[in-house]
């Protein structure tokens, strides 16, 4: 059976919203930034690309297609699911629970600092000349004045500015994919259609 584009995004949504509830009750501690980092690099584009390969190819066993038919196959039920994920995710760390939201912020900044102080410490075994050492450290003092206290305190990353930021970046998938859909699964015109035309 052939589902609409507009169906296929609706049930992409709401299997992201399981994933996320999942990592949000199970994996909400010390680690909750890590891994959403995770679940979103590697989980979420599997199941966005296989929603959008099956609405193409679903629809390509019965009937063929021009590249445009099967790029808004492809693209239409991840935008569908895509946004409206977004806008769910959104809503529910800035309205109903702004402690996630708080942890998140907080682990995002320990993050940025453990990989400044893994730079720092990688780069001050290599260097020899003392001239170079200095100006590492001088480079270190510097970046560690980002993670001062005064100056975290007001940092968020989940402003709906950022969250359209993400927005932006996913959709570059989206289109990605959905032009590779396109072209692979278009209708080739063979040389006889063409006489016959």
């Amino acid at each position: 059976m052939t589902k609409s584009p507009v169906i296929l995004g609706i049930l992409l949504y709401a299997a992201t919203m399981l994933i996320f509830f999942v990592v949000y009750f199970l994996f909400s501690g010390v680690e909750y930034f890590d891994t959403s980092l995770k679940v979103n690099a590697f989980v979420l584009p599997i199941f966005y690309a296989l929603t959008a390969f099956w609405s193409v190819k679903s629809r390509w066993n019965t009937h063929r297609m021009g590249f445009r038919e099967a790029f808004k196959r492809a693209f239409v039920p991840m935008f569908v699911g895509g946004i409206l994920s977004i806008v769910s995710i959104f809503s529910f760390l800035n309205f109903i629970d702004r402690d996630a939201k708080d942890l998140l912020n907080y682990q995002y900044v320990q993050r940025q600092k453990s990989e400044l102080d893994k730079e720092y410490l990688s780069a001050k075994k290599i260097l020899k000349h003392q001239k170079d050492i200095d100006e590492l450290e001088q480079k270190y003092k510097e970046g560690l004045q980002r993670f001062d206290p005064k100056t975290v305190k007001g940092k968020d990353m989940l402003t709906a500015s950022h969250f359209s930021g993400y927005f932006a970046a996913i959709l570059i998938f989206y289109v990605v994919l959905s032009v590779f859909f396109g072209a692979f699964f278009r209708k080739k015109t063979m040389p006889e259609e063409i006489i016959e035309e």
